[in-house]
């Protein structure tokens, strides 16, 4: 499922060809044609994202979308291709430059047109999102210390952490030595300010590269140039290969419903 800084990529990248111009949206697939309806033909204000949330804001109404685990929203310039298969949505529209702009999303959990109460509704349900202005990684802090639950499931819960995934939870438990089955109530005010400083440097340099990278240079086998794909992740997708900083195997278990990656070392209870 993609994380918060996928979403955050794809709210820039939708809000600087479409926002502040008419857009028609359609429904090839069939699925979404009443929402479409009401959407086609207005002028977008805004597109935002919060944690695994997009919203995009027409008037007094919003496109509310969540891609779930299948979910693709692909843009491109020019021609749109012909519609196939399961297309939920397509958005074409003229560009800042006058060129044509496009937009087609594909199997989302939601596609949904809301007024703004329902997005606010949603927004309150969520925890704080660390790629937004002024979150409080306090708060989300109270509702971990408050919690017996294990820190690698509270990571996962969006009404703690909002567009935390399955790698930066085992990246940035494993970053501070922390076990993911240390319960909330365990991780004290001072490790967890220096884990929320860390989580949000490490997903707004997801933002800027495209990718989640969370190794510093002196642990990969490559210190310098670009970071191959074997060196990107400590703990992540690495079952019984060597720890990078101990050299014990890699475990992995599933918690919550995802596989969960850790070391027994680095990572002692």
């Amino acid at each position: 499922m993609p994380e918060g800084h996928t979403l955050f990529r794809l709210a820039q990248h939708l809000q600087l060809p479409f926002a502040g111009r008419p857009v028609h949206v359609t429904s090839p697939q069939g699925r979404f044609e009443a929402g479409a309806a009401l959407l086609d033909g207005r002028v977008l204000d805004e597109v935002f994202s919060y944690g695994k949330h997009l919203f995009a804001r027409f008037g007094g109404d919003h496109l509310h979308v969540h891609l779930g685990l299948y979910g693709t929203f692909l843009t491109g310039t020019g021609t749109p291709p012909v519609a196939k298969g399961a297309l939920r949505m397509r958005w074409v529209g003229d560009g800042p430059d006058g060129g044509g702009v496009w937009g087609d999303l594909r199997g989302p959990t939601a596609c949904e047109v809301l007024p703004a109460p329902e997005v606010e509704r949603i927004l309150d349900r969520l925890g704080p999102d660390p790629l937004r202005p002024r979150a409080d990684g306090a708060l989300a802090h109270r509702r971990i210390a408050g919690s017996r639950t294990a820190v690698g499931a509270l990571l996962m819960d969006q009404s703690v952490l909002a567009g935390v995934g399955n790698v930066y939870r085992a990246e940035l438990l494993f970053r501070h030595r922390v076990s993911p089955f240390r319960p909330g109530k365990a991780i004290g005010a001072e490790l967890w300010a220096g884990m929320w400083r860390d989580l949000v440097t490490l997903m707004r340099s997801g933002v800027r590269m495209g990718r989640i990278v969370t190794t510093r240079p002196e642990d990969r086998s490559r210190r310098s140039g670009a970071v191959r794909r074997e060196d990107v992740h400590y703990v992540y997708r690495r079952t019984g290969l060597p720890c990078r900083i101990c050299g014990t195997p890699i475990r992995t278990e599933v918690m919550v419903g995802r596989n969960l990656y850790w070391c027994p070392v680095c990572q002692a209870v």
